[in-house]
């Protein structure tokens, strides 16, 4: 009897310590958490089979991969990241990576590689970080997740994670698509972004009918080349505010394109939603929520911000690390956006696309 007894619990013991025991397996729920990396980015995705997606790993140093390793192991529940996606080589994007690995074991890293007139290098840590594997993403490439959702009428919830473009370049536009004359007739030029930022990871996460689009630091003039001539995307649920919210990205033509129902910024104290980009998502008629994860002070005095509803942390001079976090429906067909530490929550349905 005591051997059996031991038997058993050693096999739990096993059980919880295996990376298959992940949060979304259980509920059928896709989750998406921003992680507070002051005025870098770190988006967090756990698909219904428990499989992990981080987008960037914030600023180089301890605070950032702390804070991103204590949402996916205590909020998430997480003991590997599967999949780590650098979308450009900018400190506040790839800086906490190597640390990270250090922390959690990461299975395939996804980035630009080293490719022909690279403007900025994350040098040799970066690159020989520990990761099961090394892919170089391109426009098209979609990960291979796992299939595993609420059973409608007989089939699976479909889920799917697209490089939409990178390095410059994009997916070629699908058949029949229409010309976006209307809203392509407005469009106007910046000043060209000679950094990575132009280089950026341009994905778009899909589960049933729920859309999310994360352009990681994309640029004005590179952006307009998804939705002119021809609309590329369509319409997406939940946009990820481009940049931070800075005015070298986030051009009109994005919004007016895919029409959002909410957004997130990830931006810092004073970094990020620039007066320009608050207003282009103030004149959106789609938009029902913006959220944001710092409240900004900008020192130059131009202070646009959101219900304080809306914000995760709210304090200049104390930052507390709230993370947002948004949980789609096992259908597919709605989506909840959370602030634990404020208690917020809100209900949204998906459209139709």
């Amino acid at each position: 009897m005591k051997k059996v007894c031991t038997s058993l619990v050693i096999g739990m013991l096993l059980l919880i310590a295996s990376p298959s025991v992940q949060a979304g397996g259980t509920d059928g729920r896709l989750d998406i958490y921003w992680v507070d990396v002051e005025g870098g980015a770190a988006t967090l995705i756990v698909t219904p089979a428990g499989e992990s997606i981080l987008i960037d790993t914030g600023n180089p140093g301890i605070r950032d991969p702390q804070r991103i390793f204590n949402v996916a192991t205590q909020e998430a529940r997480l003991t590997r990241i599967d999949h780590l996606i650098t979308t450009h080589y900018h400190r506040d994007h790839f800086g906490g990576a190597s640390q990270l690995s250090k922390m959690i074991p990461i299975g395939t890293v996804w980035d630009n590689g080293k490719f022909e007139d690279m403007p900025d290098d994350p040098g040799e840590e970066y690159f020989t970080f520990k990761a099961e594997s090394r892919q170089v993403i391109s426009p098209g490439t979609q990960l291979s997740l796992k299939p595993n959702g609420e059973i409608t009428r007989n089939r699976r919830i479909p889920i799917s994670l697209t490089c939409l473009g990178t390095r410059k370049q994009f997916i070629a536009a699908p058949r029949g698509a229409k010309a976006n004359r209307a809203i392509c007739e407005d469009a106007r030029a910046k000043d060209r972004d000679g950094s990575d930022n132009a280089n950026s990871v341009v994905m778009l996460l899909e589960f049933g009918d729920f859309r999310f689009y994360d352009g990681g630091d994309v640029t004005w003039n590179q952006e307009a080349k998804l939705f002119c001539p021809v609309n590329l995307i369509g319409r997406v649920d939940v946009y990820q505010v481009t940049h931070h919210g800075l005015d070298s990205s986030n051009n009109p033509l994005v919004l007016r394109s895919v029409l959002p129902t909410v957004t997130v910024m990830n931006n810092g104290v004073t970094k990020g939603c620039a007066p320009e980009v608050f207003a282009t998502l103030s004149g959106t008629p789609s938009i029902q929520a913006m959220y944001q994860v710092h409240k900004n002070m900008r020192p130059d005095g131009q202070v646009n911000n959101a219900p304080d509803e809306f914000i995760a942390n709210r304090k200049a001079d104390e930052c507390e690390a709230n993370f947002i976090k948004l949980s789609v429906a096992a259908n597919g067909r709605s989506y909840d956006v959370m602030i634990p530490a404020n208690e917020h929550r809100a209900t949204y349905r998906t459209v139709k696309k």
